[in-house]
């Protein structure tokens, strides 16, 4: 079967029809249960939602809002509809920190959509190198690859000697993580003589240029990406046409200009907004904070849903490396650790296609190795990623209010 279900090739306009039906009940629901909601859409009647202009009048919530306010009123700022129980089966933290429920349902992040897409069927052993720990990712791709009958080896990151031998005990033939993981694994494993079992391959969490695909294919694994967030679950994945990122069946996806809440015209880039239909967690117009844009006309793979170009930046400074979110706040948090410092800057570039992370330090007077390895040790435990730190003499940095800056370049 090339499709996951019949949804994918629904004929547009009864796709719409039946998107929008859906709206004025989720919105109903997320009134009723999740607080934060009650309050932000108090005026609106749900029933009175019923096209993309009307969704268009509703406020946009996003990421760097949301962080806020669940500082506010922890866990989940009032915009999650369970609390602890079985309706709330894992909490997840991710960067900031921003905490996430997991509810009960089977593929509760709807990945398994984009895991079809990319090869995986019923029978597949999976080498699932994303974490299993604090963030979600592990457990996003395990729940997907078990909604389709694959068995899962819950490698998780880091020990790539360990996962190497039980890939030579184990021979799966389909791997789940990061690009730049995938390649350290096939170099690794061509110096230690362990031959890598590996045919097909669904990668996120990093930017995927065609230069890395096209170096998987010559060693026989065909490797396909999507686009999803902890907080949604699934928004895009790539198909066999590789012609942009098809957007899943159970959203509404909006481009709107960044910083405001009005949607762009077709092909414009802007910022991704998310409505979703998920009853745990009911996010209305929920700002990702990524850029995008839509594709004209449909995907030559026979699906008929809207296409984006898939991720091209962040609408704000907070930026991904290495699948991670690394927030502005974090990076202040490591500065006043440090009185020594009197400006930074995070810079985050890719040599040899690799994420790297390097903080630019004002520090009167020069620095030392000492203040280095403690400055790295703060990175490291405020971003849960390694970051490298250069000292620079006072006045070095543009007084431009940047704090991160996002110099990574794909060829």
């Amino acid at each position: 079967m090339n499709f996951h279900d019949h949804r994918e090739t629904l004929d547009p306009a009864v796709r719409e029809r039946e998107l929008l039906a859906r709206l004025p009940g989720q919105i109903a629901h997320a009134k009723a249960n999740a607080p934060a909601f009650a309050k932000l859409l108090e005026d609106v009647d749900p029933d009175s939602i019923v096209s993309r202009e009307a969704l268009a009048t509703l406020p946009v919530t996003r990421k760097s809002e949301l962080l806020e306010r669940q500082k506010a009123a922890r866990p989940f700022g009032g915009f999650a509809a369970v609390g602890w129980g079985q309706g709330c089966r894992r909490v997840f933290a991710s960067p900031g920190p921003l905490y996430e429920p997991e509810g009960a349902r089977p593929d509760y992040y709807r990945l398994a959509r984009a895991l079809h897409a990319a090869g995986f069927r019923a029978g597949d052993l999976v080498h699932n190198t994303f974490s299993y720990h604090f963030t979600p990712a592990g457990s996003m791709m395990e729940t997907a690859a078990h909604a389709l009958g694959c068995t899962v080896f819950p490698a998780g990151v880091g020990q790539t000697e360990q996962q190497l031998a039980a890939i030579a005990d184990l021979q799966p033939n389909a791997y789940v993580g990061t690009p730049s993981f995938l390649r350290i694994l096939l170099d690794k494993g061509d110096e230690m003589g362990v031959a890598v079992a590996f045919t097909k391959a669904f990668v996120s969490g990093e930017a995927f240029p065609p230069s890395m695909r096209e170096a998987f294919a010559a060693r026989g694994i065909q490797a396909f990406q999507a686009y999803a967030t902890a907080d949604i679950g699934l928004i895009a994945y790539e198909t066999p046409a590789r012609e942009g990122l098809v957007v899943d069946e159970d959203i509404v996806l909006e481009i709107v200009r960044p910083g405001t809440a009005d949607p762009v015209e077709v092909g414009e880039v802007g910022e991704v907004v998310v409505t979703t239909f998920n009853p745990d967690y009911p996010l209305i117009r929920f700002g990702t904070g990524d850029l995008s844009a839509v594709l004209p006309g449909a995907s030559p793979c026979g699906r008929s849903n809207l296409r984006i170009r898939g991720w091209m930046g962040r609408a704000d400074q907070t930026t991904k490396v290495k699948g991670m979110f690394v927030h502005p706040g974090q990076i202040a948090q490591v500065v006043r650790r440090h009185p020594e410092i009197t400006r930074a800057r995070l810079v985050v570039d890719n040599p040899d296609l690799n994420d790297r992370m390097t903080l630019m330090c004002e520090v009167a007077g020069g620095g030392s190795e000492t203040l280095a390895g403690a400055i790295a040790t703060s990175i490291r435990e405020l971003t849960k990623l390694r970051g490298e730190v250069a000292f620079l003499p006072s006045g070095a940095l543009a007084n431009d209010g940047k704090v991160i800056d996002d110099v990574r370049v794909y060829e």
